[in-house]
């Protein structure tokens, strides 16, 4: 059962807003066509091979924190500035990410509420960066655990929509075209590498529920396999959008609004508690990374809950389609250090 925990967090990790709304497939994978399901494919390897890699660095060197992690893949050496210099360098590049992860789930809270109900994003950004404080200032550390909960959930709907869509789902409508060069394949592993950013510290706390390689491998195996069928669900799903996707925030609910409408209510629901759950989550992460006291913790709270209603307004499609492309990128060095790392 606590194997099944940590999946279960690693999974919740991947499928934030972008992913469960289809922002995130449509971007990287959907536009490709048929080489958007070979796109996920090298994608769902990678993440299952990193979080093997990691895994094992944490369990065989008895890691216990992701500072040290980092002082394992950037070569051992506590004496060499270089390398000490390269792990800062890394580890505020993950606290970045952190900060803006938080900015584009109160987006995709923003979006929800704007796309649905035709109001103002302003307002449903003010409501969860309202209730994010708070959860901040209480620490009430169980509303976070609710993600446990909610990610289950949100796994058999996904898969149950899918299996559902199999009987309709148009397979002319997917791109068959070789007109992309490579840039699938780029897409694929940029997209893995921003996951992983945000993957590896809470890989490294997950160090404790592993008891033997048994155990690595088969959070690791089913970690990727669970993330690859939920990735071909809401492929297929997107075959359904009879509009542009520049005129969706979150294509998958528009899916659901037209071919399944009976499940509206429901999967609007478990997205904004799986949006919420995520963001607080994250946003006490960051905290906690950079924060020394509680005056200082009050402080940043209160300037990070106010950023995100101002960074709204960059919506929340533009902020994924710009911002995790740049940090795949830039977490292009640690996949390569982990997975070379012997």
């Amino acid at each position: 059962m606590v194997i099944f925990m940590a999946i279960f967090t690693i999974i919740g990790s991947v499928i934030g807003a972008g992913f469960a709304s289809g922002q995130e497939i449509y971007l990287f994978f959907f536009k490709y066509g048929l080489y958007g399901i070979l796109g996920l494919l090298i994608c769902s390897f990678l993440i299952s091979y990193i979080i093997y890699n990691v895994l094992n660095i944490a369990y065989v060197n008895n890691v216990d924190n992701y500072a040290d992690f980092l002082k394992k893949i950037f070569r051992r050496d506590h004496l060499n500035n270089k390398y000490l210099n390269l792990s800062y360098i890394n580890n505020t590049i993950v606290n970045i990410f952190l900060l803006f992860t938080f900015f584009i789930m109160v987006a995709g809270f923003a979006a929800y509420f704007s796309q649905e109900f035709g109001c103002n994003h302003i307002f449903g950004a003010l409501f969860i960066a309202t209730f994010a404080y708070v959860v901040f200032m209480t620490d009430v550390k169980g509303l976070t655990r609710l993600n446990s909960l909610i990610v289950p959930i949100l796994i058999c709907f996904i898969v149950y929509l899918g299996i559902k869509n199999i009987p309709i789902v148009q397979m002319d409508k997917i791109n068959f075209e070789y007109k992309y060069g490579a840039r699938w394949i780029g897409k694929s592993i940029i997209y893995a590498s921003y996951n992983i950013i945000l993957l590896v510290p809470i890989l490294v706390s997950l160090k404790n529920y592993i008891k033997s390689k048994k155990d690595i491998f088969f959070v690791s195996f089913f970690s990727g396999a669970i993330f690859f069928s939920l990735s071909i669900c809401v492929f297929f799903l997107l075959v359904n959008v009879n509009v542009p996707f520049d005129t969706l925030e979150m294509p998958v609910i528009y899916v659901v609004n037209n071919v399944f409408p009976q499940f509206k209510i429901i999967y609007g629901l478990v997205i904004l508690v799986s949006i919420f759950t995520t963001a607080t989550s994250i946003g006490m992460s960051f905290l906690e990374n950079i924060c020394k006291n509680k005056k200082s913790y009050t402080q940043f709270a209160k300037i990070m809950c106010i950023m995100s209603v101002l960074f709204c307004n960059f919506g929340f499609s533009n902020m994924v389609k710009t911002l995790f492309p740049v940090f795949g990128c830039l977490g292009l060095v640690q996949i390569f250090l982990i997975a070379l790392y012997k």
